[in-house]
């Protein structure tokens, strides 16, 4: 009896029996696994493919798109024919178009035509609407499974504006019976797979002897930078003791590569998400790392300067060494050809070992270019005011030590110098509010007052005022203004505007008045309202001088004259345009001017205008 047991321990002991029973299980492992993955797979790609056949055409989804966008009397009647032709040719049982105000604008069934200029209710829709995103999903409704697709219409090409959207439905259980009958038949393959498997791994198991065999394919994985696998411990015999050694070099092994591969990655992720740019040099100064930021600055690719001297990069005389070892801080500027030049603040500090010796730099470059245009800009500023305020102020000073100098007591010089000194303290006065108001601007602390207006009312009801001028000074004799005579083509159209009225009479009372000054006399000032797409046009032109095609970009900058001494003379403080831009701009407007020399001139006001349906003009009501 004893020899019996100890024969049947040492069978089960033996290598042999314990490769049998070890490639049985593996199989059995591995069938099931496969298995897994395979029916997994097959049902994600069939749903893929499922996904994919009901997806609307690129060419249908234009037309439902540019209906709704046109939204016209007919559009529910074209929509519900374009997803009635699609429906009919493929197998999705549910089609409903929603414009972007949730309500349903056509349907495939027949029995929902009621549902035609109803609201909504699916939270799916609603969800897609707003944020313009597809959603699909799978859902199970009364034990029958179906493919839920909503997808976003934009108009178009290439814009984002969401006129609404498609709500597609699919019946999918014959697509999860045919999953079902395919994983029932693998099922019974693995089976038989499986106990075929085991009896031949019992036959060959019994001849052959695979743990050396085992141990030699994972070190070769290991050289291969494979630690996934693991070498099986049975028993604590030599094979066993073996490779819990052979084990645990590979764990060793993984964990010294996961750290080394973690601080690479932690190093680059640093690199690619700085929003300054980094070059690392070797001693010899020749760059070996870059970051996309630096290729950004410097307008070039990473093969184009890999292993060059930083200096040849940097565009800078000075030699590499010289950089790296006086560690100095300089301002490069790039020409990027096409792009703006960008000024860029570079410091350098070396990358030394524990020992001491260098073995490289780091460069970090800063883009300084607003800074730069910032500081540019503000010196220009207080220049420019410096000089605007001591031309009134020299005038003064000259007429007022004129006057005490004894030129008050002559009847006919006194009345002259006092009204031109008051005439520069009122220009004074004017510039300095025009200050003021773009101090406020720049500072946000200008708060506007928005309202809803029909601009056609608005910009109609500020030109009736420059028309009443020109009446009562004609009404009153008065000859010395200048004449003029005002053109509408406002349209009948209510444009409605979102603005703050006195702000935007401001910036039209300044154009009017500059189309004024600068008209001939008797001359014809052109209004015009047009609505393009999204937006209200204001045009404003003149019959003047003009405006030389070099100086039309720089008419809206501060203090900018064309005709300087012209400007003076009437009174200008050079300030108008720019309130006017910084005013147009805060209503997320645009203002642009067009001008040919001798032909005058127009001022465009663009504003953005969204036009109000039906439903909201009952709100209105």
């Amino acid at each position: 009896m004893d020899r019996l047991k100890k024969k049947i321990k040492k069978t089960f002991n033996s290598i042999n029996t314990k490769l049998a029973v070890v490639f049985m299980l593996m199989l059995l492992a591995t069938i099931e696994v496969i298995g897994a993955y395979f029916t997994r797979q097959l049902e994600q790609n069939n749903i893929e493919n499922f996904q994919s056949s009901i997806q609307i055409p690129q060419i249908v989804t234009n037309q439902l798109s540019n209906q709704l966008a046109r939204n016209n009397k007919n559009t529910d009647d074209r929509l519900n024919g374009i997803i009635n032709d699609y429906s009919n040719s493929s197998s999705i049982s549910e089609i409903v178009v929603v414009d972007n105000k949730d309500i349903i604008r056509a349907v495939s069934t027949l029995n929902d035509k009621g549902r035609v200029g109803q609201r909504v209710n699916n939270t799916d829709v609603k969800q897609v609407t707003s944020t313009g995103r597809q959603v699909t999903k799978v859902i199970n409704d009364h034990g029958t499974n179906y493919m839920i697709q909503v997808s976003p219409l934009s108009s178009g090409n290439g814009s984002t504006n969401n006129v609404g959207a498609i709500y597609v439905r699919a019946n999918m259980q014959s697509l999860f019976n045919d999953l079902r009958n395919t994983s029932f038949a693998f099922l019974v393959a693995s089976l038989i797979a499986a106990i075929l498997g085991a009896i031949l791994a019992l036959v060959i198991s019994r001849a052959i002897t695979r743990p050396i065999e085992e141990m030699q394919e994972q070190a070769l994985s290991i050289a291969d930078g494979d630690y996934s696998n693991q070498v099986k411990i049975y028993s604590n015999d030599e094979l066993g003791q073996l490779g819990k050694a052979f084990n645990t070099l590979s764990i060793r092994i993984e964990r010294s590569q996961e750290e080394s591969d973690s601080e690479r990655r932690r190093l680059d992720s640093v690199l690619s998400h700085m929003t300054d740019g980094v070059l690392a040099t070797d001693r010899h100064g020749n760059v070996s790392v870059v970051n996309q930021m630096a290729l950004n600055f410097l307008n070039t690719k990473e093969k184009d300067i890999i292993n060059k001297p930083i200096n040849e990069v940097l565009g800078l005389d000075e030699s590499a060494q010289d950089l790296i070892s006086n560690q100095k801080e300089i301002v490069v500027t790039v020409n990027g050809g096409t792009r703006d030049e960008m000024i860029l603040h570079a410091s350098f500090s070396l990358i030394k070992r524990v020992t001491g010796f260098v073995s490289g730099s780091v460069c970090v470059l800063h883009d300084v270019t607003e800074q730069q245009k910032n500081e540019n800009s503000q010196r220009q500023f207080v220049s420019n005011v410096s000089h605007e305020l001591r031309t009134p102020l020299t005038s003064l000073r000259a007429y007022i030590d004129t006057l005490n100098a004894g030129a008050w007591k002559d009847p006919d010089i006194a009345p002259q110098f006092l009204q031109v000194t008051q005439e520069e303290t009122e220009r004074m006065i004017r510039m300095i509010n025009d200050l003021l108001s773009l101090s406020r601007m720049d500072r946000g602390v200008s708060k506007m007052e928005p309202e809803l207006v029909n601009i056609n009312d608005f910009v109609a009801h500020i030109l009736n005022r420059f028309d009443m001028i020109v009446k009562n000074d004609e009404k009153n004799g008065k000859d010395k203004k200048k004449k003029y005579t005002i053109k509408r083509e406002l349209g009948n159209q209510a444009l409605w505007v979102e603005i703050d009225t006195d702000k935007m009479m401001q910036v039209i009372d300044n154009i009017m008045n500059n189309a004024i000054k600068y008209s001939p006399d008797g001359g014809v000032i052109t209004v015009r309202l047009v609505q393009n797409q999204n937006h209200v046009i204001l045009s404003i032109s003149d019959q003047g001088l003009g405006i030389p095609r070099k100086d039309l970009d720089k008419i809206f900058d501060r203090f900018y004259r064309v005709d300087k001494a012209r400007s003076r003379a009437q009174g200008g403080t050079g300030l108008g345009l720019a309130i006017a831009k910084e005013i147009v701009e805060a209503h997320h407007g645009k203002i642009w001017a067009d001008s040919s020399e001798g032909k005058g001139s127009t001022f465009y006001i663009s504003l953005p205008y969204e036009p109000m349906s039906e439903e909201d003009d009952w709100d209105e009501v």
